[in-house]
């Protein structure tokens, strides 16, 4: 029955449907067995419905396809047709808001620069080439612009950077030389758990079998980094981005949490309530236009320095060490200006 079908019909059958185009039908074998979840019945059905593809048929048009280069397999733990993985002859679709993700992830590597930038810029132009024709034009010029602090890395740091990262996925421990920013050098044997990039610089996030704790290293502060023959499990409970989440740098980390309430004024608080820097928060607005953040944070000492940054249009309000903390850094400030301001006002500059 199956060749009856396959096969063209003679001068005294019966009109049926016109028969399809090898090519169209070959191309609709690609489409299917791009979709990874036909086995080859449901193929033969994929290719033509009206009048299905012998056994032979299909076979043959499988390795016409395979002879022209197309990766295809058959998975046999799901009984499918499929091409090989990262393979795909789909057009990538974007929505509006998937748009827009695309154009940030290109500013932001436009952004960067170095190392980082350069492998992020790379992977948006992959997705650029495979974009259908509508996104595609929109996607092939910037035009979103993140402003971010750019971790350029010469020679040296990249290589360790990239054997970090390889140490990382494999699951192996590293040995290295690291000058801290005291200036004292320490040998150190750790597990890479994750990286943080902050102020320009990467760093590392590592649990340090010689201090039986989590540390965070500078990569500019790395040398003689080795892959060492330990290997290592990830905790399941770290999660980088938990780490990060109270910490304005994303770098400071400390067992007790603590809040801070800042005091915005009207003239900055809509971009204080924009600024997330920190993931936990809660808000209360006035009527005169200021307000109050409550933040949880990580290292007080830290955040105490980002609220510097507002000057005179941010105060902080709790806890009182925090105030203290705040008062003293603009006190230290002030007697840095002092001697010139003196200077100036004898002189009725």
């Amino acid at each position: 029955m199956a060749k009856a079908r396959g096969a063209g019909r003679g001068k005294g059958a019966a009109a049926g449907p016109a028969r399809v185009p090898k090519i169209a039908l070959l191309l609709r074998l690609l489409a299917a067995i791009d979709e990874g979840r036909h086995g080859f019945a449901a193929l033969a059905e994929r290719v033509d419905p009206d009048n299905p593809p012998s056994i032979r048929t299909l076979r043959r048009y499988l390795a016409t396809l395979c002879e022209a280069g197309f990766p295809w397999h058959y998975d046999r733990e799901s009984g499918t047709y499929r091409f090989e993985s990262g393979y795909s002859l789909r057009r990538l679709s974007l929505s509006g808001s998937e748009l827009f993700g695309l154009l940030a992830l290109r500013g932001i590597a436009t952004s960067l620069g170095g190392n980082i930038g350069a492998s992020m810029g790379e992977m948006t132009e992959k997705l650029t080439r495979v974009a259908d024709r509508v996104t595609a034009p929109a996607a092939a010029r910037t035009a979103v612009r993140l402003q971010v602090t750019d971790p350029h890395l010469d020679a040296e740091r990249g290589a360790i950077f990239e054997m970090l990262q390889k140490a990382q996925r494999d699951r192996q421990s590293v040995r290295f030389g690291y000058v801290d920013k005291a200036g004292r050098r320490s040998a150190r044997h750790v597990d890479t758990y994750g990286f943080v990039v902050s102020g320009g610089r990467v760093y590392v996030v590592a649990h340090d079998r010689g201090r039986g704790a989590k540390r965070v290293f500078a990569l500019d502060g790395i040398s003689g980094a080795k892959i060492a023959p330990q290997r290592f499990t990830l905790p399941d409970d770290f999660d980088i981005e938990a780490f990060a989440a109270r910490s304005v740098s994303g770098i400071m980390h400390g067992d007790q949490a603590m809040t801070i309430t800042v005091r915005f004024s009207a003239v900055v608080a809509r971009a204080a309530k924009a600024d997330r820097v920190v993931r936990e928060r809660s808000l209360a607005e006035h009527g005169d236009g200021s307000i109050d953040i409550t933040y949880t944070v990580a290292d007080c000492d830290e955040f105490v320095r980002w609220t510097a940054k507002w000057g005179a249009e941010a105060e902080i309000l709790w806890p009182p060490q925090a105030r203290i903390l705040a008062r003293d850094l603009a006190l230290s400030i002030a007697r840095k200006y002092e001697v010139e301001a003196r200077a100036a006002s004898r002189s009725g500059a």
